[in-house]
């Protein structure tokens, strides 16, 4: 287990070192920055201007600055903001706790609903409730997210008036968690639906690949009730395909809180780095990617965990004798 922590470590870091490099890359070919605002600004002599690129390195070499930036990275000093010339690592403080709330929370609703309806639709498989969430799933998948933030918006904070329709908070109020979540029924929503739809589906195919396996065969006849046998055997094994892909869908609900957060005016990552990228503040969008890479490699090292948990049979780190 050690050899493979360690094993997996070393692969994170360089994956992480990889990324940062293409995106320190990107970052330097990007037109404009922080040198746009002097450039248009005719107070600023060419004395002044050839001393801000010297201040900001950028009379320097791409390697050069980029292990001088990296170096700086590691030691916590992550730079600070074109637009707010605050501490970067200040900008996502801010802004993190946030999307995690936001995100997770959506993540829970959706399994919560694609787990035991794709259950129930494996298990009456072809019935009219199948063909009902069938087609539920279909629809949830067509439905573009933009649009439905906009709709839901719409109906149940313009017309109704019932939610929220952005912020965390109301305005002019002392915050208080029955006030959160009630500020997160529509994010949540938007997130919850359209996400639950694939998950469901592909929680009924895996739920189907399982129901004709021996082992539940064997467990039937054992004398075992067919909810225990659904439970206790088909679902834990039909949700280790399902771990897998949560793995790599956990950074997609990052990036759907880029839309997300700008429907519904929510202080999340996903809003600050639309926000920043669009003005080119380099630093911020560079510790956005960063950390999204770095939560990506993290859900795949619990994934692999999570598989050890659901089968026994999996050991990490052990090879197969050749």
């Amino acid at each position: 287990m050690l050899e493979y922590l360690i094993r997996r470590l070393l692969q994170g870091t360089i994956t992480l070192v990889a990324i940062s490099i293409i995106v320190f890359g990107l970052a330097s070919a990007y037109p404009g920055g922080i040198m746009n605002a002097y450039e248009e600004n005719p107070d600023v002599t060419a004395e002044d201007y050839a001393r801000l690129r010297a201040k900001y390195g950028l009379d320097e070499p791409v390697p050069m600055r980029y292990v001088r930036w990296l170096g700086s990275v590691l030691t916590g000093d992550w730079g600070n903001s074109f637009v707010s010339r605050r501490p970067v690592l200040q900008e996502i403080g801010d802004r993190l706790g946030n999307t995690l709330l936001l995100m997770g929370t959506a993540l829970i609703v959706t399994l919560l609903i694609a787990i035991p309806l794709g259950v129930i639709s494996a298990l009456r498989q072809y019935s009219m409730v199948d063909t009902a969430l069938t087609a539920l799933a279909f629809a949830g998948n067509s439905l573009p997210v933009f649009w439905f933030g906009l709709l839901l918006i719409m109906v149940f904070s313009v017309w109704l008036g019932w939610f929220p329709g952005s912020g965390m908070t109301t305005l002019g109020k002392p915050f208080s968690i029955p006030d959160l979540l009630w500020h997160m029924v529509l994010p949540v929503t938007m997130l919850a639906l359209v996400t639950a739809a694939g998950y469901m589906r592909y929680m009924r195919s895996a739920m189907l690949d399982v129901i004709g396996q021996d082992y539940m065969r064997t467990a039937r006849s054992k004398g075992l009730t067919e909810t225990q046998v659904n439970v206790r055997h088909g679902l834990r094994n039909a949700l280790i395909p399902l771990v897998t892909l949560l793995a790599f869908e956990i950074p997609l609900l990052f990036g759907g809180a880029l839309y997300t957060e700008t429907i519904f005016a929510w202080p999340g990552m996903g809003r600050l780095f639309y926000e920043r990228a669009v003005k080119g503040d380099m630093p911020v969008v560079m510790a956005c990617v960063i950390i999204f890479s770095a939560l990506t490699i993290l859900a795949m090292f619990l994934a692999d965990l999570a598989y050890t948990v659901l089968d026994p049979r999996i050991q990490l780190g052990k090879r197969k004798a050749a």
